[in-house]
């Protein structure tokens, strides 16, 4: 049996590499050709997607889900689900989750890639009972990160638990593509002994180790493999999907693959690139083992360059990946991944323009001490913990539990501002509320690339 791909470029892929800005209607053009290779699943939604729809592009998500579907009739279409995070930055409510779930598999959604930034299952298990109940495939997702906390066996009694929960498949998600090949391989035999369900493994380039970790894997037996074509791969993104698949062929594990049909869907992508090309950095672009050490995810490495050059302080980008460890085991070795990439990043940022650690602190990494977010892997710093929110009691049970119902207290809000057309748009209220009341409005304008704004001004 072949082992089959993933291919991210219409998500995660632009995601790491230029901050989620590419528009739906430069997808669409090339999805009847993705839905002609054979892959296991597009991921096109979720993640950072939905947000940057509305806040940038003046798109609306859901639409881009169903322009997808529309033209998708072989392949299943895949997301990225935060949990009870959803793809938004908090815990929502039981009743928002279920209504998100359903509305999700509705307009297209057959693969939910299930994930907690804490790997606390608490916060993912009714999001895996919803997509159950919803007939979809939910694939439960292991944030892979190393500290003293973290190892191969507690990883994988954690792939066995999540398949007790009902997850039809697995996903070792290396966010900051930290996992060597050694570990790829030990983790995937682990897991493999523990479960006989699909696993399938997602990093980035962001070490350059994830081409031999994924040839590693498949040599243990993984099932799926996420991969980027290529001019949308490399540096904070994934490896390509044209070289994996020409390097797995006529192995044991080929994919199967049309490697003369994946070169030209390559050069579809190469026009992008150009189109884009205002938007890469080369701190994205190029590998560096350096983040063995920092361990910033691709899509968190690109929004600390553009917070860090709003302040024009990018010169203190060092620093900041230098102090992005010590706030990490302040608050019990998280792994990096939304939204706790964007927490502690953020506070590392304000940590080193203050010139004193946490003399500013956000809301949100107040949240998080409290036990907001859920139970870290490891105990936090009290000291820390007590300079910042004193002797405030700390939650204990599943933080969803404490959160009152939701949807209907929104929708009468909503219905005062006179902004819901569908049921879709509720949910998009619920998820970003400021934004979202601007953006159903009609009063925000699509964000214009550095190459068209030259060429909308008129010849003198």
């Amino acid at each position: 049996m072949g082992v089959l791909l993933t291919d991210t470029t219409l998500r995660d892929a632009h995601q790491s590499l230029i901050a989620t800005r590419m528009r739906t209607r430069d997808m669409l053009p090339i999805v009847e050709e993705l839905d002609k290779v054979g892959f296991f699943s597009l991921e096109v939604w979720g993640g950072a997607t939905f947000d940057s729809c509305i806040r940038f592009l003046n798109e609306d998500p859901w639409e881009r889900l169903r322009a997808i579907r529309a033209k998708t009739k072989n392949t299943k279409l895949q997301m990225l689900l935060r949990g009870q995070n959803l793809v938004g930055y908090r815990h929502y409510a039981d009743d928002a989750v279920r209504e998100f779930v359903r509305l999700a598999v509705k307009n297209g959604i057959d693969v939910f890639r299930i994930f907690d930034a804490l790997n606390d299952i608490r916060n993912l298990e009714l999001s895996i009972a919803e997509v159950k109940k919803q007939g979809a495939h939910a694939q439960g997702g292991i944030c892979y990160t190393t500290s003293p906390v973290h190892s191969v066996e507690g990883f994988a009694d954690m792939a066995k638990e999540l398949a007790d929960k009902g997850c039809d498949s697995i996903c070792i998600k290396d966010m900051a593509g930290l996992i060597a090949p050694k570990i790829a391989s030990e983790l995937v035999t682990a897991i493999k002994a523990k479960v006989s369900i699909p696993i399938s493994l997602h990093s980035h380039c962001s070490s350059g180790m994830a081409p031999m970790s994924y040839q590693a894997a498949a040599d243990a037996g993984i099932s799926i493999l996420d991969t980027a074509f290529t001019s949308f791969a490399w540096g904070t993104s994934q490896p390509p999907t044209e070289s994996i698949a020409a390097a797995f062929k006529d192995a044991p594990y080929d994919t199967g693959y049309d490697l003369e049909k994946l070169y030209e869907i390559g050069e579809y992508f190469v026009t992008m690139k150009s189109k884009y090309k205002s938007l890469f950095t080369e701190e994205t672009l190029r590998p560096s083992i350096n983040v063995l050490l920092h361990q910033t995810p691709g899509g968190m490495l690109s929004n600390l360059v553009n917070q860090l050059k709003e302040q024009n302080a990018l010169n203190k980008m060092n620093d900041v990946l230098e102090e992005l460890p010590k706030v990490r085991a302040d608050l019990g070795y998280p792994p990096l991944v939304t939204p706790t990439s964007q927490i502690l990043g953020i506070q590392a940022v304000l940590n080193v323009l203050t010139g004193q650690r946490y003399k500013m602190v956000t809301q949100e990494v107040k949240n998080y001490l409290h036990g907001q977010y859920g139970k870290p892997p490891a105990p936090m710093n009290a000291e820390i913990r007590k300079q910042i929110i004193g002797d405030k009691d700390i939650i204990e049970c599943r933080p969803a539990d404490l959160i009152e119902p939701e949807l209907e207290a929104n929708r009468e809000e909503a219905d005062k501002l006179g902004i819901l057309k569908q049921d879709e748009d509720l949910m998009t209220y619920t998820l970003y509320p400021r934004v979202a009341v601007q953006f159903l409005k009609g009063e925000l304008k699509e964000e214009v690339l550095a190459g068209e704004q030259e060429a909308e001004v008129p010849a003198k």
